[in-house]
């Protein structure tokens, strides 16, 4: 049973809630853009998870059949209250294994660039727990191997990530303050916005993910202070709404600084040296500018008001099809969807042109709608997709000149007025 895939219409309801006591209290929690580069972000991670998944469970299970150094019976986690303890047992020693995880995903660089994207929100909202790197099947699953060492079955560990994962969705609100005794022992709201924020008194702390015991044993506990409102985001912005370049933006400048440094041990050393290092002779002749948060400003890059009514109603049909891959997946596995994914991803990456307002958004979703979509439909093979993609891109197309087109024409015709107005007043 999928715990995560029963979870998410759970996770979509309650972020529509928190949305609309965001809009009802006036409190500017969300932002469109950021809101659906963070959900495009969790797409694009569900979606290549359907090709790179079964590596971790793959190696996983070839520990446990050649390096376990006991057996533990999958009958032993049963309901009862010894089946729970052992439940109980295996929840907690993976949050364990997951605060090293995440602690080393903060402090090694290559391992950051992967989970950089889970931080480059600059928002704080249900929409950021959603937002998931794509790249961190490469290693993260090694933080993992001494519990199969011990001969944990694999379908328990799989159930206690997925427990793990689900807890820490609610923890990404601002809505809820501090909660007393609670926060000296779990990891709640109040002690991962500190976890999400770029202020010095803050960075790299509060790594749990269900416990923040291990935060107060290991000493990188902190508190979230009430003199020091948090400033989230990352230090080196990622200033774009492209979720394909959120993946890879910490990887550029790892490969920018150990392509020009002189010494092959900084070449290779780069990638798992504390993150922040780079090579004397790089930062020599490439310095980078530090962060200055008196001056921060968050990235939000105008755009006409067509464009994003476009973007919202592209976003809202992207959910159906979404689950509908989904569902294929699980009936026919990861062949019968490596097409309608290729789709979508065009669609993820047109949505991200559009937000940040690139000069190249309309050409490419003029593709997007009349060459790509058709040639999908096609080589889908799937029943009904030719008269359904054909009714989507015309309909889109239609959408597309009345919130671009046309909206634009009428905003120039505004302007062209109201200039005229000022020159007959003057």
């Amino acid at each position: 049973m999928n715990l995560i895939a029963l979870a998410v219409p759970f996770f979509l309801l309650a972020l529509t809630i928190e949305l609309l006591l965001d809009k009802a209290r006036g409190t500017g929690f969300y932002r469109l853009n950021d809101a659906i580069n963070s959900l495009n972000a969790g797409t694009l991670n569900v979606t290549t998870g359907y090709f790179t998944r079964f590596l971790a469970i793959l190696l996983w299970g070839l520990v446990l059949e050649h390096l376990a150094i006991a057996e533990i019976p999958l009958a032993n986690f049963d309901l009862s209250a010894t089946g729970l303890a052992w439940w109980a047992l295996a929840i907690v020693l993976w949050d364990f294994c997951y605060y090293w995880n995440h602690r080393l995903g903060h402090e090694i660089s290559i391992l950051w660039a992967a989970h950089a994207v889970h931080h480059q929100s600059e928002e704080y909202n249900l929409s950021t727990a959603l937002r998931q790197t794509s790249t961190g099947f490469l290693f993260s699953w090694v933080f993992y191997v001494p519990l199969f060492v011990l001969g944990f079955p694999v379908e328990v560990l799989v159930t206690a990530n997925a427990i793990n994962l689900i807890y820490q969705f609610w923890v990404h609100t601002r809505f809820v303050d501090k909660l007393g005794v609670l926060d000296r022992i779990l990891v709640t709201p109040s002690n991962h916005r500190v976890h999400h924020a770029q202020n010095a008194a803050y960075i790299d702390k509060n790594y749990g993910g269900i416990f923040i015991l291990w935060d107060r044993l290991f000493g990188t506990f902190q508190e979230e202070l009430d003199d020091e409102p948090v400033i989230f985001g990352v230090r080196k912005p990622l200033a774009s709404w492209n979720p394909f370049w959120a993946n890879v933006q910490v990887y550029s400048y790892l490969w920018f600084d150990a392509s020009r440094t002189r010494r092959w041990r900084d070449k290779l050393g780069i990638w798992f040296r504390r993150t922040g290092w780079r090579p004397d002779d790089v930062e020599l002749e490439w310095p980078r500018t530090p962060s200055d948060l008196d001056r921060f400003e968050k990235y939000d890059p105008p755009i006409a008001s067509g464009a994003r009514d476009y973007l919202l109603i592209q976003f809202l049909l992207l959910v159906p099809v979404v689950l509908g891959i989904g569902v294929l997946f699980a009936r026919d596995g990861a062949a019968a969807v490596v097409v309608p994914c290729l789709w979508l991803w065009s669609l993820l990456f047109s949505l991200g042109f559009i937000s940040d307002g690139k000069p190249v958004a309309h050409a490419f979703e003029l593709i997007r709608l009349t060459l790509i979509t058709p040639i999908a439909a096609f080589a889908s093979g799937l029943p009904f997709a030719l008269p359904v993609s054909a009714g989507y891109a015309l309909l889109s197309l239609y959408v597309f000149y009345l919130c671009i087109f046309r909206n634009n024409k009428q905003e120039v015709m505004a302007e062209i007025s109201n200039s005229h107005e000022v020159r007959h007043d003057a």
